[in-house]
């Protein structure tokens, strides 16, 4: 594509080589094979093996979204380098509490009757470089899929036939849809006019890995203290993900901490459960803030994950949120495509909204939510929550359908994620 007055065609053109972007390139090509031609456009240069210094996150992968890369022949890469979670366990508490007592504790499976097989794991604690060098490999082994980098897109217009998209270096596309998949700051959802409505937290987020002493067994802790949530993330071997949340003045001091200030603040939060800790990985921070779009979709245009929604990540539930976008979209492309009709319309997209927008907003109420009712130290309200909490570990019942729901397995479900091919 080297000539800036020719227009190379695709069927789809997703902005953004992003988790979510990259998964529904690779559920079209999965779905349709030779039958369809797929350009993603992405303005950072591609990176054959993203190293665990790019990015620290750990994902608490749904088994919904576990489901559907097994169905995308992508799970089989990462299941290797990801831990299961047999068990999550409370607590509430002060950071100088002397005992921190487990107020809800309950065990990681799905019972039979809501999995595919008894005993299923809900969820798996996914590295980020492991999660995205499994869907850069099942992308680029694709000859249908072209991965425009580094690039960006100029302007896009449609054209009543098409979307016309012009990059930033000149060269001309032009598809049945486009797709924004940018992340939380999307140049495609600006340029289509998509507002957004959204707050900031005043807290930022902390992660970074240790190694410990004693074995986690599987388990996730889960410590509410006063400044956010401190969440324990199993790895495989004595491994653990911090990710925690702090008030962003407080945030800053411990960054920039030595090493030794900084695991000893790690430490405190610990509180000994895991035995002696070293630091295994680097340390990383981003200021925490909610966003929702007014918008899904546009003419022939469509949002896909952080690009359509950024929420707390006080469930660890972003990127859940992100492949369920993908499953519904890439149905609705799929469906609309062997009827013979337009993946881009107005109706098709439509329907995309409809199925997702509803689901992305309850979730980011509920996480903003709880991330209010526990980042205090009111001794009253915590009071509440604890009676809470210790009346939900009584109830089998309730926990079972909160494990479900963790699960990406609730509500109106696309059939990657119950790991139906497209």
């Amino acid at each position: 594509m080297t000539d800036a007055t020719s227009t190379t065609r695709f069927d789809v053109v997703i902005s953004g080589a992003s988790f979510a972007g990259l998964a529904l390139a690779r559920a079209l090509v999965t779905a349709f094979g030779d039958e369809i031609r797929i350009a993603i456009v992405d303005l950072k240069p591609r990176t054959a093996s993203p190293s665990a210094t790019d990015d620290a996150r750990a994902f608490a992968l749904s088994a919904g979204a576990r489901r559907m890369l097994e169905t995308l022949g992508v799970w089989g890469d990462v299941a290797a380098v990801s831990q299961p979670v047999t068990e999550i366990q409370i607590t509430d508490s002060s950071l100088d509490a002397g005992v921190r007592p487990i107020l809800l504790t309950y065990d990681n499976h799905l019972e039979q009757g809501e999995a595919t097989a008894a005993r299923e794991t809900a969820s798996h604690i996914v590295p980020a470089p492991a999660l995205e060098r499994a869907l850069s490999a099942a992308v680029a082994s694709s000859e249908n899929i072209t991965v425009l980098a580094p690039a960006g897109i100029a302007e896009f217009a449609d054209t009543g036939a098409g979307m016309s998209i012009t990059l930033d270096d000149g060269r001309k596309l032009q598809a049945q849809l486009l797709v924004g998949a940018e992340g939380r700051r999307s140049p495609s959802r600006d340029r289509a006019r998509i507002k957004t409505v959204g707050w900031n937290h005043g807290q930022t987020a902390i992660v970074t890995t240790i190694a410990h002493d004693r074995p986690h067994e599987g388990r996730a802790i889960q410590h509410f203290l006063p400044a956010g949530p401190f969440a324990i993330l199993p790895l495989p071997g004595n491994r653990a993900c911090l990710t925690w949340t702090e008030d962003a003045a407080e945030a800053e001091r411990i960054l920039a901490l030595d090493d030794a200030g900084f695991l000893a603040e790690v430490e405190t939060r610990v509180a000994g459960r895991l035995g002696a800790l070293t630091l295994a990985g680097p340390r990383q921070s981003w200021p925490l803030a909610t966003h929702l779009t007014r918008a899904y979709a546009a003419a022939r245009f469509a949002l896909v994950g952080d690009a359509a929604h950024g929420v707390h990540p006080i469930a660890g539930q972003g990127v859940n949120l992100a492949f369920r976008d993908v499953a519904a979209l890439a149905e609705i492309v799929a469906d609309s495509l062997r009827l013979g009709l337009d993946p881009g319309s107005l109706e098709a997209l439509g329907r995309y909204e409809r199925w997702r927008r509803f689901d992305s907003a309850m979730s980011a109420a509920a996480f903003d939510g709880l991330n209010r009712l526990f980042s205090n130290d009111w001794l009253l309200l915590r009071a509440a929550r604890d009676f809470g909490l210790g009346l939900v570990d009584r109830m089998p019942e309730i926990k079972r359908r909160l494990v479900a729901e963790a699960a990406g397995l609730t509500g109106d479900l696309p059939r990657l994620f119950k790991a139906e091919r497209l």
